[in-house]
């Protein structure tokens, strides 16, 4: 059987009722799922807890959701955001993906479609994870450390990233 991954998912909506219905289906999916009403409280979120993926709703009261995913990415570089819109507001789309976003849905959103976008999305990141920390193992043993000084690197880096 194949080991399924523990994907966290991080939802930023400010409409309650679609909040509600996408974190008992993700959940019942077996993804780890955080529901947030706003920019604002996503980021205080992030800063304390490691997420995969970033569900965004575009448009919000407060922070908007390019502002978001902005700060998202600042403090979880690896952090890949779903940009949901019910407003296809091509320059605001645009904005968005200068902040790098993984892909964009409208709303209503196909549950289905979301489910593989997450999937897609954390997929993505772990590439992205894998190859940066052998960038910085490369980047380690070519410092010259001895082996216990590379060992104690490696290890430190395999914490961060969360790497077995």
């Amino acid at each position: 059987m194949e080991e399924k991954a523990d994907i966290r998912v991080l939802l930023i909506d400010d409409e309650e009722t679609l909040l509600e219905y996408l974190s008992k289906r993700l959940l019942r999916e077996g993804f780890t799922v955080k529901a947030t009403f706003s920019g604002e409280e996503a980021v205080e979120v992030a800063a304390d807890d490691n997420f995969d993926v970033a569900v965004v709703d575009l448009k919000m009261p407060g922070m908007d959701g390019v502002e978001t995913q902005k700060k998202l990415k600042k403090i979880q570089p690896f952090l890949q955001s779903i940009v949901l819109t019910g407003h296809g507001a091509i320059d605001t789309a645009l904005e968005s993906g200068r902040q790098d976003a993984y892909k964009y849905l409208l709303k209503p959103i196909e549950y289905d479609n979301l489910v593989d976008t997450i999937k897609e999305a954390y997929e993505k990141k772990v590439e992205l994870q894998q190859a940066k920390f052998r960038e910085e193992v490369e980047e380690i043993y070519r410092s010259g450390r001895g082996a216990r000084g590379i060992k104690k690197a490696v290890n430190k880096l395999r914490k961060i990233y969360g790497i077995d």
